[in-house]
C-alpha cells in the first residue's frame, strides 16, 4: 500500500548504505546512520499503538505533528489580518509595543475595521473640544470608614502573582509603576519582595490566604496585620473570583513550587499549590462585609475592597443588602470580565463561565447607585484594557479606574505565544525557569512599562478632551454609541437601563424587582437551592432528595 512505501524505501536505502559504510569508506557512515535512524522511527511507528496516524502513515505522519506545532506561529505571522487575532489583535499588540518603546503609534491611510458592522462602538466627539489637562487624572479611593485613602491612577497593573510571572517580570512591572506613580496588584500568590520595589501596592488576598495563612490554610490575622503595615501596601483586595476562571481556585503545579515561592506563600516545597474555590473566612454576603471591616481595622484604616467576575445579579444585590444591613461598605469593588486573562484555566471556563466586563460592570454600578451606595465605593474594571479608548469606555460604563494585566505583560516583552501554563515562555515573562527569565532585561522593560502606561493614559485624556470633557466625572452613557443594525446606531443611554440613586430602596423597577426581592444578605446559594428545590428542564420544581 502506498502509505507504507516511505518506510519501505527508507529501510532499503539504509540497508544499502550500511554495506559501503563498513566495506568501502567511513564517509558513508554519517548518511547511513541518519537514514537508519529514520528507518528505525518508521518501524517503531508501525509497532506503537498510541497514535493511529503514525501506524497508518509511518514517518510521513510526523509531518502532521510538526505542522500542528507550527500552526499558532504560522497563523499569527502569515495568515491573520491586523484586526483578526485573539485575545489581542495585531493592531493592539503593535500599539502596545510602540508606546512601550516610546515611539510613535500612529497609523496611515485610515481604519481597516468595518465601521458599518453591527456591534461597532464609537465615542462621541464634541464640536468644541477642550484642552487636555497637563497632569493625569487620579481617583480618590476611600470611603467614610477609611482613614488612609489612596489616589488611584486611571490605569494600573492588574493582579499577577509571583509564580505565574517570573521575578524579573515583576521587577520590571514594579519599577515601571514606581516611576509612573500607578499601582501594582500582587495577585493572590502573596506579598513578595518582587512586589515591594518601591511602587504603590494593592495586596490581593485570595481563598488560599497565601502569605497570611495558618498551617491548615486558614486566614492568619496576625501575619496579615504585620505585612499589611508595610508603607508600600496602599490597599487590600479580597479576591472572590477571576474573570477567566470564575468559580474555581488557581493551581500552581508542583514543579513550579520552588523553595522561594513556597516561603512567600506559606506552603510545602514541591507540592501542588491549590487555591480553594471558596473562602473559609466567610460564607455569606453579610460575613464578607464583616470581613472587609475586619481587614480595615487590621490595616489601621487602609482601603479594603473585593474583586469578582459577576455571574448573577442576585449575588451583587445580596451583597448590597448586606452592606445596608451592617452599615459597612468596602472602599472599592474590582469587576473582572470573563474576557480577562489567566496563566492557566480549563477551556470550558474560559469560554463559557462568567459575564463579560460590560455586563458585569454595569450591574455593579447600577446596583450601587440603586441602593444609594455608589458615592462611597469606587469601581475598578479589568479585562482587555489596553488602549485609551478602552479606559474611556469602561469609565462610561460605570468604572472609576481600570486595571490591566496582559497589556502590561506585552510592555515587558510578552508576544502572546499563549504558553504561560507550560513554563516555556519564550521571552521570560510567564515562567519560573531562570534560564528563560534571564532573557528579560529589568531596566529596559521597566522603562517600557512606564512609557506604555503614561502614553495610554495621556491618550485617554486627549480623547476625553476631544469629547469636550475636562474631568472623567463628566462622562456619561450618551457619549458611547453602538451600531445595532445596518441603518441604526444608539447610545448606551438608550440601549441600557440606568438606575437613579436609591431607586431600588424606594420602588424597584420591574426589570430589577424580582432579583431585588430574592436577594438574601445571608446567602450566596443559588435561588432554587435556598428553598430545597431546583427547576427542571420542563419548568417544574424538582425536590431535592
Amino acid at each position: 500500500m502506498l502509505r507504507f512505501v516511505t518506510v519501505a524505501v527508507v529501510t532499503l536505502l539504509a540497508a544499502a548504505l550500511l554495506v559501503p559504510a563498513f566495506l568501502v569508506t567511513w564517509a558513508w557512515a554519517i548518511p547511513a546512520a541518519l537514514i537508519a535512524a529514520v528507518a528505525a522511527i518508521g518501524v517503531y511507528d508501525l509497532a506503537q499503538r498510541r497514535h493511529s496516524v503514525l501506524r497508518n502513515y509511518p514517518i510521513l505522519g510526523h509531518m502532521r505533528f510538526l505542522l500542528e506545532a507550527l500552526r499558532p506561529e504560522l497563523q499569527q505571522y502569515f495568515i491573520e489580518r491586523n484586526f483578526d487575532g485573539r485575545p489581542f489583535d495585531r493592531d493592539v499588540r503593535s500599539l502596545i509595543y510602540e508606546r512601550a518603546k516610546g515611539t510613535a503609534a500612529e497609523l496611515a491611510f485610515g481604519t481597516e475595521r468595518d465601521i458599518d458592522q453591527t456591534g461597532y462602538e464609537y465615542l462621541v466627539h464634541s464640536a468644541r473640544p477642550v484642552e487636555p489637562p497637563t497632569e493625569p487624572f487620579r481617583v480618590r479611593v476611600g470611603g467614610p470608614d477609611c482613614t488612609q485613602p489612596y489616589d488611584m491612577a486611571l490605569m494600573n497593573v492588574s493582579a499577577m502573582s509571583f509564580g505565574a510571572l517570573s521575578g524579573n517580570a515583576l521587577r520590571a512591572l514594579n519599577n515601571g509603576a514606581r516611576k509612573g506613580g500607578f499601582a501594582h496588584d500582587t495577585g493572590e500568590g502573596g506579598l513578595t519582595p518582587y512586589h515591594l520595589g518601591g511602587a504603590d501596592v494593592i495586596w490581593e488576598i485570595g481563598s488560599g490566604y497565601f502569605g497570611a495563612r495558618t498551617q491548615d490554610g486558614t486566614f492568619d490575622p496576625d501575619m496579615f496585620q504585620a505585612k499589611a503595615a508595610h508603607p508600600l501596601v496602599k490597599c487590600v483586595s479580597i479576591k472572590l473570583s477571576q474573570g477567566a476562571k470564575p468559580g474555581i481556585g488557581g493551581v500552581l503545579p508542583a514543579a513550579k513550587v520552588t523553595e522561594e515561592i513556597a516561603s512567600y506563600r506559606g506552603v510545602p516545597v514541591g507540592q501542588k499549590c491549590v487555591s480553594p474555590a471558596a473562602h473559609s473566612a466567610f460564607d455569606t454576603p453579610r460575613e464578607l462585609i464583616r470581613f472587609v471591616a475586619r481587614l480595615r481595622k487590621l490595616t489601621d484604616g487602609k482601603p479594603i475592597g473585593f474583586k469578582l467576575c459577576v455571574g448573577s445579579r442576585i449575588d451583587v444585590l445580596a451583597t448590597c443588602k448586606a452592606m445596608l444591613a451592617e452599615g459597612i461598605t468596602p472602599d472599592f469593588v474590582i469587576v473582572d470580565g470573563a474576557e480577562g486573562g489567566t496563566a492557566a484555566a480549563p477551556l470550558e471556563y474560559e469560554d463559557n463561565v462568567g459575564l463579560p466586563l460590560t455586563d458585569g460592570l454595569m450591574i455593579v454600578h447600577n446596583a450601587l447607585v440603586g441602593t444609594g451606595l455608589r458615592d462611597r465605593i469606587r469601581i475598578g474594571a479589568g479585562g482587555k484594557v489596553a488602549s485609551g479608548n478602552d479606559i474611556i469606555k469602561r469609565l462610561i460604563q460605570g468604572a472609576d479606574y481600570t486595571n490591566s494585566a496582559r497589556s502590561m505583560m506585552m510592555a515587558t516583552g510578552c508576544i502572546q505565544s499563549q504558553r504561560c501554563h507550560t513554563n516555556h515562555c519564550p521571552v521570560g515573562v510567564a515562567t519560573q525557569d531562570p534560564r528563560r527569565a534571564r532573557a528579560l532585561d529589568v531596566a529596559d522593560k521597566s522603562e517600557r512599562v512606564y512609557n506604555y502606561q503614561r502614553a495610554t493614559v495621556a491618550q485617554a485624556m486627549r480623547m476625553m478632551a476631544s469629547m469636550g470633557v475636562s474631568d472623567p466625572s463628566m462622562l456619561n452613557p450618551h457619549m458611547l454609541r453602538k451600531r445595532v443594525s445596518p441603518t441604526e446606531q444608539r447610545s448606551y443611554a438608550e440601549l441600557y437601563e440606568w438606575l437613579e440613586p436609591g431607586e431600588l430602596l424606594n420602588h424597584a423597577p420591574p426589570s430589577w424587582r424580582d432579583d431585588w426581592e430574592v436577594a438574601d444578605p445571608d446567602s450566596f446559594a443559588p435561588v432554587g437551592a435556598r428553598f430545597g428545590t431546583r427547576v427542571s428542564a420542563t419548568g417544574g420544581d424538582v425536590r431535592r432528595a
